[in-house]
């Protein structure tokens, strides 16, 4: 059997499926503070009454799904960390406007390092308004590594 299998077949399973799915409503006044509180200065993030107002690039980092993983995820031998965010804005994300978030495992792979194999699990937010046009994409990146056979 290939030192990978587990990997391989975590791909097959789990990659593309979707596995939580939320209806979100941002409100102005919140997205502006969430600017605020980023040291963001452009006016079309942190005023309201703005003719362009909308969430700032960085907000879809702040929203988490409803699971953390799919049910029956791997549990792989070893030290979880959070290895990174990434956000793809692509449209502005508006106050007041039904958004839905649907969250997948986007990849599974691995990387050998000098303590050994690591273990990366990419999961991807994407939000779609109600005429089902991508927002955004925001990834959250998990790393295992893991504990050497004994």
């Amino acid at each position: 059997m290939s030192e990978h299998a587990d990997i391989d077949a975590a791909k097959a399973q789990f990659v593309g499926q979707v596995y939580d799915e939320q209806t979100l409503t941002f409100d102005a006044q919140k997205l502006a503070v969430y600017a605020t509180a980023c040291g963001e200065s452009a006016a079309r993030y942190t005023d309201p009454t703005h003719e362009d107002f909308q969430a700032p690039p960085t907000f879809p980092t702040s929203l988490h799904p409803g699971k953390r993983l799919p049910d029956g995820y791997p549990k792989f031998n070893g030290l979880g960390m959070d290895a990174g965010k990434a956000v793809s804005p692509i449209e502005p994300i508006r106050p007041g406007i039904p958004i839905t978030a649907r969250t997948h495992v986007h990849d599974i792979y691995t990387k050998t390092g000098r303590s050994g194999r690591m273990v990366f699990t990419v999961i991807r937010m994407e939000l779609t308004d109600p005429d089902n046009t991508l927002l955004a994409t925001a990834d959250t990146s998990i790393v295992i590594r893991e504990k050497p056979a004994s």
